[in-house]
């Protein structure tokens, strides 16, 4: 059996060996370092782009407002008798629309439907 450790210049390969060794060791830590400095900046990163992204919603939201503030009630109360009455008149609507009926016979003048609003709304 041939001992690859002993004979002229051992030694020195030996020392070289565990020299190349210990660098690579070094350098293995420094990246384990590298790696957990950016995995800690993207963490940092996130929560920080996570904050900005609040507080730009909270502005947009707040700027809605200004732009497009709620109607009053009696703006509200009116669009829902308007929605109300489309679906009511709808059915009667529906077949002429798609082209498989004449017009329909008997849908209430412009006055009878204000009337109709009128009496709902009150």
């Amino acid at each position: 059996m041939i001992c690859l450790l002993s004979g002229p210049g051992s030694s020195a390969r030996v020392s070289q060996r565990l020299k190349l060794l210990q660098q690579m060791k070094s350098k293995s830590g420094d990246q384990n370092e590298d790696k957990a400095s950016q995995i800690q900046a993207a963490e940092t990163a996130f929560k920080r782009n996570l904050s900005l992204l609040k507080d730009i919603e909270a502005a947009e939201k707040s700027l809605q407002t200004r732009i497009h503030p709620l109607p009053p009630p009696e703006v509200v109360s009116l669009e829902t008798l308007y929605w109300a009455s489309v679906e009511d008149y709808l059915p009667k609507w529906e077949q002429f629309l798609l082209g498989r009926a004449p017009h329909p016979i008997g849908v209430e003048t412009q006055n009878e439907a204000e009337n109709t609003i009128g009496n709902k709304a009150q």
